[in-house]
């Protein structure tokens, strides 16, 4: 199986390469490396990537970022960096992709815990991921082609727990292995429309 990886070099996106990439063809894909670079906020870059790669059988969406800080002092130009990055560049991955994965394919996005869980400074990134998922369910129901989609919402990863230290009191980090776990299973397994909670 070909399959892309948006946002390879991240975190999570690491994870993710190093379990599937013991049984696919992995494509890396980020903003300033990987096999191809591209910025999933620009529609032209997204479009530009697809004609180069061709033909995938699985796109993997691990990018994008949000705004962290408090309500009260968020400005509309500070939440709006997460819809336009996060929200707007995976679902970019998949509405510029329908075409470019095979029939049978799947897409899988990354949202996050904070919309089950959240925190203080998070509304940002609990609006964010939320919407991912409600997306990914309504998606899966005009698939064409047998193409699934599912999203993967993991906890605070151990990696990333110092960076956002007092950020997430009480939260229990969950392993990268873990996270890996979950899209090896919307990837290789069957099913669509569905949100993966890993923690």
């Amino acid at each position: 199986m070909r399959i892309l990886i948006a946002g390879a070099s991240g975190t999570i996106g690491q994870a993710v390469v190093k379990d599937l990439s013991r049984r696919h063809e992995i494509v890396k894909a980020g903003r300033s490396s990987g096999d191809v670079t591209v910025d999933l906020t620009s529609a032209d870059s997204v479009k530009a990537m697809y004609a180069k790669l061709g033909k995938v059988d699985a796109v993997i969406a691990c990018a994008g970022h949000v705004h962290f800080g408090p309500l009260s002092a968020m400005t509309p130009d500070q939440f709006r960096k997460g819809l336009d990055d996060k929200l707007m560049g995976q679902i970019n991955l998949v509405l510029l992709g329908i075409a470019h994965v095979n029939d049978g394919g799947s897409f899988t996005l990354t949202s996050g815990i904070l919309d089950r869980d959240p925190i203080r400074a998070g509304a940002n990134a609990s609006a964010v991921n939320g919407a991912i998922n409600a997306f990914v369910k309504a998606a899966a129901i005009e698939m064409p082609r047998g193409i699934r989609i599912n999203a993967v919402s993991p906890g605070l990863l151990e990696e990333s727990a110092q960076k956002y230290d007092g950020f997430f009191p009480g939260h229990e980090p969950v392993s990268s292995a873990r996270v890996g776990l979950g899209f090896a299973k919307s990837v290789d397994g069957g099913l669509t429309g569905q949100v993966i909670a890993i923690g």
